[in-house]
């Protein structure tokens, strides 16, 4: 069907809601209406000091074999389902249940895991050839091997509603080459397979419950993996305990992990500090000063691959993935209304004060950190809310121009869309916010039911991981609706390429042709930051954002720990 035509007023994007976020946006009615008055910007608070701390070090501790840890998630996870799952605290879950063919490492290197050596590439580039363990077995007894490989590949490229096929780019053909080795066959050259199978689409799945349980495999998902599933409480906790059939199961020191879902910052750090949990995702910038200073508890902190943003919804009418529509608003039709909106932000000031200058302003979805980043790609828009107001006037729409953005209802989250509603007003706009629940804002963002979301996304080691997802046309993850054939051939020209500065330059342009249109505009970068109890050790996080518990275990208390 060809959507180029169809009209869709603002009003019926806003009433596709689905009928629990219609509900969760009825509850949240009194909240929007106090966010409705502005909160000035305040006077920037003195950086804190950064240092980077990615994991908890055994040192000359001795471990306690078994037990039970807890981990609070900020929110609940979607589904536990490689293939279309979307949600970071999903990736928390399934890192200790899911191994990949890869893995990247606390310095961002990627590392074989299920695999046993990187990829072998031929020298045209359309035939990469993988080994892979023979040692492993899925948690439900089916041995782990090339076809298991293949099948799970399949299921990302051809399962309706995969978010993985476009993150595996051309691929013309799988198949097993005996039990250890895995060919794929490409149209063209894709450079960025081997990240991406560091990730999700690198998960593997037991050939036996995929032909079980078909699409409803992330109800009781079967993979390779320290731990397997037990069961999912919803809106309450996941649970998973050590798999002995782990080919590394003597290194596996916990008995089960529980990942309660608490989503209040304050209740995760009062939750940690009475023990009651072990490990706490998302600490506040609120807390974390505090933390810090706390005996019996240490912090994890790391800067992120990823980014915060919002998202204008320019033709998502059927769904991300889905042929772009039209949506008959200014906001959705005219580009310099969204330049203005960019125009109206001052990143720096406004995340600073927001977040006590934990968390830096980002401009585009490569971060500073990457090889690939470049001049155009950290570049910024300018911050001239009289130029914006110039641009509105141009456009030839009343002001303040009037625009609702959706955001996830914590505090953290709260207080910075109460700080950009200030912000934006100077520019010309009259930005309401409305608060929803995590997993409902998921499904919202997914289905177009918005004019404007604030969320964010963990990040990957290569940027196509950050971009071609979200920005090219029909990818599974645009969630604007985006689509311009100029910025396709630059991203796919970009993965073809194996040199680094010769890609690095595409990705500058990229994002040049990205701040053109402002699809998405890019807002911040936060800092992963983990708070853990004293007497775990081996808990992880790295730059893509993903709190590792494999190797977590109790220690033996000390003189200084005993109560």
């Amino acid at each position: 069907m060809q959507h180029q035509n169809q009209h869709v007023q603002a009003r019926s994007v806003r009433g596709r809601r689905s009928g629990r976020a219609a509900g969760l946006l009825a509850a949240a009615a009194l909240a929007v209406t106090a966010l409705t008055a502005c909160q000035p910007i305040q006077p920037l608070p003195a950086a804190p000091v950064r240092e980077d701390v990615t994991g908890v070090p055994l040192g000359e501790a001795t471990i306690r074999e078994g037990g039970d840890l807890v981990m609070a998630l900020s929110a609940e996870p979607d589904r536990l389902d490689p293939t279309t799952s979307s949600s970071l605290y999903t990736r928390y879950v399934m890192q200790t249940m899911c191994q990949k063919l890869y893995d990247i490492d606390a310095e961002g290197e990627i590392v074989p895991q299920l695999a046993t050596a990187l990829p072998e590439v031929s020298e045209d580039g359309l035939t990469v050839t993988i080994p892979v363990r023979t040692d492993a077995v899925f948690a439900d007894g089916v041995p782990f091997d090339a076809e298991a490989v293949r099948t799970t590949l399949e299921r990302h490229l051809t399962l309706e509603g995969s978010t993985r096929k476009s993150e595996l780019g051309p691929i013309a053909g799988i198949r097993a080459v005996g039990e250890d080795r895995v060919e794929i066959s490409y149209e063209r050259p894709f450079a960025p397979l081997t990240a991406a199978l560091a990730d999700r689409a690198g998960m593997m799945l037991s050939p036996q419950a995929i032909a079980e349980n078909g699409a409803d495999f992330g109800t009781s998902p079967v993979c390779v993996g320290p731990f397997k599933f037990v069961d999912r409480v919803p809106q309450t906790s996941i649970t998973v305990e050590r798999d002995p059939l782990y080919y590394d199961a003597e290194d596996v020191h916990l008995d089960t992990i529980t990942y309660r879902i608490i989503t209040d910052a304050n209740i995760r750090a009062a939750n940690l500090r009475s023990g009651d949990v072990q490990v706490a995702d998302t600490i506040s910038p609120q807390d974390v000063d505090a933390l810090l200073k706390e005996d019996g508890v240490g912090v994890l902190q790391v800067g992120s691959l990823g980014y915060q943003a919002l998202t204008v919804n320019v033709g998502n009418v059927d769904g991300a993935g889905e042929p772009p529509g039209t949506i008959d608003t200014p906001v959705a039709q005219e580009s310099a209304i969204r330049m203005a909106l960019s125009m109206s932000i001052d990143r720096e000031a406004l995340v600073n004060t927001v977040f006590n200058s934990w968390f830096e302003p980002a401009c585009s979805p490569v971060s500073p950190d990457s090889p690939y980043s470049s001049a155009p790609s950290e570049a910024c828009p300018p911050y001239d809310p009289e130029g914006a107001r110039q641009l509105l006037e141009d456009a030839g729409v009343e002001t303040p121009y009037p625009l609702e953005m959706q955001v996830t209802n914590t505090p953290d989250t709260l207080r910075f869309g109460q700080a950009l509603q200030a912000a934006v007003a100077d520019g010309g706009f009259d930005l309401t916010v409305v608060p929803v629940e995590y997993s409902t804002l998921l499904d919202v963002q997914s289905q177009g039911d918005f004019e404007a979301l604030q969320l964010g996304w963990s990040g990957r080691i290569d940027p196509h991981g950050n971009m071609f997802n979200f920005l090219s046309t029909g990818g599974g993850n645009n969630y604007s609706g985006y689509s311009n054939p100029e910025l396709d051939e630059v991203l796919t020209s970009a993965a073809q390429i194996n040199d680094v500065e010769g890609r690095a330059e595409l990705y500058g342009k990229a994002v040049e042709l990205v701040q053109r249109d402002n699809p998405i505009l890019y807002l911040y970068r936060q800092r992963n930051l983990t708070a853990y109890s004293t007497d775990v050790v081996g808990v992880e996080t790295f730059t893509d954002g993903v709190v590792h518990l494999s190797d977590a275990a109790f220690i033996e208390p000390t003189d200084e720990t005993e109560n």
